[in-house]
């Protein structure tokens, strides 16, 4: 039985993460924290969460609860996020992060941090997406370069970083599929008289709008034919419910980075 802490657990995903947590029955919900001033600290997590008062006080920050837990589930701000890791490391405390937005120098970081620690890292932690994220892999690998690839997502005007975490992984597995790497041949904004597209590269536009979960769709153009491949969230469970398979597969695991790939098995797919 994995004890689970809730970062940021009166937030919108907190609160679903909380939730989650609490239907698991390979984990127990023993913490649970906010940043310091929230009105929300000395509520309970699990009336917050809908499930009903269950005793975790919400505390202000994580050093105030992290000797109770085994796994921190954090799905608030880059920042926070690397704070967050940067302790958990001193702990031997285990993560799922489902964080967005992570530049490439806190990418490395953590990937040294957790030398002291098991993290499942992730910009999506819904199983249909992985899946999607497979399906964008191998099909860009069978049709080559001779197929267009765009991609367009789309999500609630609340959220802060652009293009989504989803959208640059769905971008760098199609570039990984056809033999080349988003950092080269991503295009993530069109205006003007731009000529010609060029061969080669792949397009990820971002749209958003009013409260739209999320929503992700892949193109792959050839002359009088195209695929789409396309995801649609309707709430945020499904991120939350991921998240928690993560937290239950962590225990036992070494130190080290894995991908919801590890935990759905989907590596050799």
């Amino acid at each position: 039985m994995m004890k689970v802490i809730v970062a940021g657990a009166a937030g919108r995903m907190g609160r679903r993460i909380g939730y989650m947590v609490n239907q698991h029955p390979a984990l127990t919900h023993v913490g649970a924290f906010e940043a310091p001033g929230s009105d929300h600290i000395g509520s309970d997590a699990g009336e917050l969460a809908g499930v009903g008062a269950n005793g975790v006080i919400i505390d202000e920050g994580l050093e105030s609860v992290i000797d109770s837990g085994d796994v921190i589930i954090d799905f608030t701000f880059h920042q926070a996020t690397m704070e967050f890791a940067r302790l958990a490391s001193t702990r031997n405390k285990a993560m799922v992060i489902g964080t967005t937005g992570l530049s490439s120098e806190e990418l490395h970081e953590l990937s040294e941090l957790a030398a002291h620690f098991p993290c499942v890292q992730a910009p999506n932690m819904s199983v249909c997406v992985n899946v999607l994220f497979k399906l964008v892999q191998k099909t860009a690998a069978l049709l080559g370069g001779d197929y267009d690839i765009e991609i367009i997502e789309t999500h609630h005007n609340k959220k802060k970083d652009a293009p989504s975490g989803t959208a640059l992984k769905l971008g760098e597995l199609a570039a990984e599929g056809v033999g080349s790497r988003l950092e080269e041949v991503g295009v993530f904004e069109r205006s003007g008289i731009i000529g010609e597209r060029t061969p080669g590269e792949i397009g990820i536009q971002t749209i958003r709008a009013a409260d739209i979960v999320g929503e992700h769709t892949v193109y792959f153009a050839g002359p009088g034919e195209r695929i789409e491949l396309t995801h649609r969230a309707q709430t945020r469970d499904h991120f939350a419910r991921g998240a928690t398979v993560a937290a239950a597969w962590l225990e036992g695991k070494a130190n080290g980075i894995y991908s919801m790939f590890d935990v759905l098995d989907l590596q050799n797919f």
